[in-house]
């Protein structure tokens, strides 16, 4: 069953809330601030759709304990989420006690999909049909101009979602787009020289072609959402994305951080010391991504193998001379990496995790962690992670 016109209109509204910085509801699922009479709703349907996506199944009543709300409220919400095909029955719960055996309940996790988009790679724009659990059903690409050509650029992806669509089994909740640029909350692409956009609308002109529910936000930024949701990230980390460029997103207290200029994060083009160093694609010297990006890395090390250790650890280095400042400003508990292995795990990382305790405070900041994620289609998942935060308020 489709979702209804009324529940897309209250993630619309959840999504554009007081914070329109932050990409849903986050797992602190008790509300910090007075809730409004007309905010309460709204606020009720999140709190249950994200205590059920993160605990499983659950009676009513045990709803009703864990989130606060009363019998009354949660039947009415569960009813409203069977009828519009988001939560289902799952049968009644063995209990030895007397009374009538509790029916329990849960997100219908296979009964709509999320179609996921990255558009970061270098040479191909990749797709997938998700759960919402974030796993991966089916997957696409299509090839990427090597020039910047804006409407090519569209043309493509247009045409990467439409065979996903064609794909799909389930009734789709929307669909998730990561790409690299700097991106408005509104779905503006405000520029992404590699792919010929600027000021473009991409989140608008999408969804009015695909006639679904879209979000365009960062790669990176989607990135950082399914290492919170889906991940082992704790509430306050950055997580780094090394590829063709090298970006960042930002959770502080578990809610997102776009920044004043929605640029929080694009560290790759941050100088890293004054001593000069590689040339970067933007004209200067020394950029974080001329030492730290993927090509740089596989150029340095095809030409002087003999060099590995050398090379890893002094990318390691400008990495956490480029971080440092940034975990002391906002108190982080940990970096996370995104990446091929090969070259982030080990001696790039010990470096980093070195450098990173000689430039902070002593005794503060010992315990942050440097680590790479686990997870593989980091930024397919953190789309999906995107449209279920927008559509049901789930993260």
């Amino acid at each position: 069953m489709p979702v209804s016109d009324e529940l897309r209109q209250v993630a619309q509204v959840n999504y554009a809330g007081a914070n329109s910085h932050a990409f849903g509801t986050s797992r602190k699922l008790r509300s910090r601030s007075k809730v409004l009479p007309e905010q309460a709703r709204r606020h009720n349907r999140a709190l249950v759709l994200q205590t059920l996506f993160h605990a499983g199944a659950m009676s009513r009543a045990d709803l009703s304990r864990e989130t606060g709300l009363t019998r009354v409220t949660i039947s009415d919400l569960i009813a409203e989420f069977i009828a519009d095909g988001i939560v289902i029955e799952l049968g009644v719960r063995e209990t030895t006690g007397p009374g009538k055996p509790p029916i329990l309940v849960d997100v219908d996790r296979l009964g709509h999909q999320i179609i996921g988009v990255d558009l970061s790679d270098a040479e191909v724009f990749r797709g997938a049909v998700l759960t919402l659990d974030g796993k991966v059903i089916e997957r696409r690409e299509v090839a990427r101009l090597t020039k910047p050509d804006g409407e090519a650029s569209y043309v493509a992806l247009l045409e990467l979602c439409r065979k996903l669509i064609a794909v799909s089994t389930s009734p789709l909740l929307g669909v998730g787009v990561g790409t690299p640029g700097v991106v408005r909350p509104d779905g503006v692409v405000l520029s992404a020289p590699n792919l010929g956009w600027k000021d473009f609308g991409l989140e608008a002109q999408l969804g009015h072609d695909l006639d679904l529910p879209v979000l365009v936000r960062n790669d990176a930024n989607a990135a950082v959402l399914a290492e919170y949701t889906l991940g082992e990230a704790r509430a306050d980390f950055m997580l780094i994305k090394v590829g063709i460029g090298v970006g960042a997103g930002l959770i502080s207290d578990s809610q997102p951080l776009l920044g004043s200029r929605f640029a929080a994060g694009e560290i790759g083009h941050v100088v890293v010391a004054t001593d000069g160093g590689p040339h970067c694609i933007c004209g200067r010297d020394g950029c974080l991504e001329a030492w730290l990006s993927v090509a740089r890395l596989r150029e340095a090390l095809a030409a002087d193998p003999s060099a590995r250790e050398e090379i890893l650890r002094e990318a390691g280095t400008r990495m956490a001379i480029a971080v440092a400042p940034i975990v002391a400003a906002l108190d982080l508990s940990e970096i996370v990496l995104s990446g091929p292995a090969d070259l982030l795990e080990g001696t790039l990382i010990d470096a980093a995790t070195t450098t990173l305790r000689d430039r902070t405070l002593e005794g503060v900041f010992d315990g942050v962690v440097i680590r790479l994620t686990r997870q593989e289609d980091i930024v397919l998942r953190g789309a999906a992670v995107m449209v279920l935060s927008a559509q049901l308020g789930v993260s």
